[in-house]
C-alpha cells in the first residue's frame, strides 16, 4: 500500500495541487503560478514522502479509505496476501513453530469432519441395562471417540500458544500495527489462518451433537465403574481433572473461540507494558482489510479461489469477536475503528447457508453485542430473520 501510496496515483491526485480555491480572487497568471508552484511541490519526491506519512497517521478509517482507491497500483499484490505470503528471514523462527501447529490443525479438522459418534450404541445401552454385551459395546465405541475428544481439547492448548507467539511479535512497540501487517505478511497469514481453523472447527462442532453425548455417557459409565471398584483401561481413562476441563471446554457453543479470546484478553492482563491499543489495533485493521477485499471487487477478482472468500469472512468475523472481547468498549460503539455496519453488511449479502454459523458467532459469542450503547441499527442488522 505504501509504494502505491508513494507513487502518488491516488483519484483525483493530479488535480489537487491545480484546483482553485473558494473565493479566490487574484489575477488568472497569478493564479496559474501558485497553481504550477503547487504542483511542483507535489511532485517533489520528499514532498511524496510527506503526503504517505500524513496519510499512515490518520485515524484507521481513513487508512482503509486508502486501500480501497489504490487498488490500481497494489501491482497485484493485496494489503494482506492471505494466498501467497511467505516468510521473511526474520519472521522464519516464529513461523515454523506456528506451522507445526497449523499442520495438525488439518488433520484436527480432518477428524472432527469424520466424527459419527455412538448414538446408536449408547441408545442401546441405556435400554438394556442389564446385558453386558450390549454395555460393552457401547463401551468399546465411546472410549476411541473420547480419545479423540481429548486430543481435540489438548490442540486447542497448543492454538492458544500459537497465538500468543503471534501477538507477541505483532503487536511489539517497535512497529505500528499497521507496519507489522505490512511488513510481517506471512505470520498476518498464519494469524488469519489460525482464526480460519477456529471458525470450522467451531461450526462442525455445533452441527455434531454426538460430541457432548458421547462424553457425557462415557464421564457416567466412568463414574459407575469407580462406585462399582471396576477399573478401566487405564491407558485410556480420561482423569477427572481433565474431564473436567473437557467438560467445561465442550458445553461452550464455540469451544475454540471462546479458548482464543480467552487467550487475547490474557495476552494483554500478562502484558502491562504492552499498550491495549497495540493489541486492538492490529486486530481492527485486520478486520478492516478483509471486509476491504471482499467488498472491492478489483480485490475479489484477484483470489484464486472462492474458497478466499469464505477464508476472509471467517476472519473478519473472528478478529471482530477477539476485538470485542480485548477492547474495554467492545466493537460495536460508534468510536470502534472497524466499520462493523460495513462488516454485517458484507456477510448478509453472501449466500445463507455460508454465514449463517458466522452470524451466529456475532449474536453468541460477542462481549458487549447487547449493550446500551450498541446501536439499534446493529442490532436489527444482527437479528436472526
Amino acid at each position: 500500500m505504501v509504494n502505491g501510496a508513494a507513487r502518488g496515483a491516488f483519484p483525483g491526485s493530479r488535480s489537487r495541487g491545480v484546483k482553485k480555491e473558494a473565493g479566490d480572487t487574484r489575477a488568472p497568471e497569478h493564479r496559474r503560478t501558485h497553481a504550477a508552484d503547487r504542483s511542483e511541490d507535489i511532485d517533489r519526491p520528499s514532498v511524496k514522502r510527506v503526503h504517505v506519512d500524513v496519510l499512515l497517521c490518520r485515524s484507521m478509517g481513513n487508512l482503509i479509505k486508502v486501500l480501497t482507491r489504490d487498488i490500481d497500483n497494489n501491482g497485484g499484490n493485496f494489503f494482506l496476501d492471505f494466498e501467497n505470503a511467505q516468510p521473511s528471514q526474520s519472521e522464519t523462527a516464529v513461523w515454523e513453530e506456528v506451522n507445526q501447529t497449523l499442520t495438525e490443525a488439518r488433520l484436527v479438522l480432518d477428524h472432527l469432519q469424520a466424527y459419527r459418534g455412538a448414538g446408536e450404541e449408547i441408545r442401546q445401552a441405556i435400554q438394556s441395562p442389564g446385558l453386558d454385551g450390549v454395555q460393552e459395546k457401547a463401551w468399546a465405541a465411546v472410549v476411541p471417540l473420547v480419545g479423540k475428544l481429548k486430543t481435540f481439547y489438548q490442540f486447542s492448548q497448543k492454538l492458544e500458544s500459537s497465538l500468543r507467539c503471534l501477538l507477541d511479535v505483532l503487536t511489539s512497540s517497535t512497529l505500528t500495527p499497521t507496519q507489522h501487517l505490512e511488513q510481517k505478511q506471512a505470520l498476518a497469514r498464519q494469524f488469519a489462518h489460525i482464526l480460519h481453523f477456529t471458525l470450522r472447527f467451531d461450526e462442525l462442532k455445533m452441527t455434531n451433537p454426538a460430541i457432548q453425548n458421547d462424553f457425557s455417557y462415557y464421564r457416567r459409565t466412568i463414574s459407575r465403574m469407580r462406585i462399582n471398584n471396576l477399573s478401566a483401561d487405564s491407558g485410556n481413562e480420561v482423569n477427572n481433572e481433565l474431564a473436567n476441563r473437557m467438560s467445561l471446554f465442550y458445553a461452550s457453543a464455540t469451544p475454540m473461540l471462546k479458548t482464543l479470546s480467552d487467550a487475547t484478553s490474557k495476552f494483554v492482563s500478562d502484558n502491562p507494558d504492552v499498550p491495549i491499543e497495540n493489541t486492538t489495533d492490529c486486530l481492527s485493521t485486520m478486520a478492516s482489510v478483509c471486509k476491504v477485499m471482499l467488498d472491492t471487487p478489483q480485490y475479489r477478482s484477484r483470489f484464486a479461489s472462492e474458497e478466499t472468500v469464505l477464508f476472509c469472512l471467517r476472519v473478519m468475523v473472528g478478529v471482530i469477536i477477539l476485538y470485542d472481547h480485548v477492547h474495554p468498549a467492545g466493537a460495536f460503539v460508534k468510536t470502534c475503528n472497524i466499520d462493523m455496519k460495513g462488516c454485517i453488511r458484507v456477510l448478509k449479502e453472501q449466500p445463507p447457508s455460508s454465514v449463517e454459523g458466522l452470524l451466529n458467532a456475532l449474536r453468541y459469542t460477542t462481549k458487549h453485542l447487547n449493550d446500551e450503547a450498541t446501536s439499534k441499527q446493529i442490532k436489527n442488522m444482527l437479528q436472526p430473520n
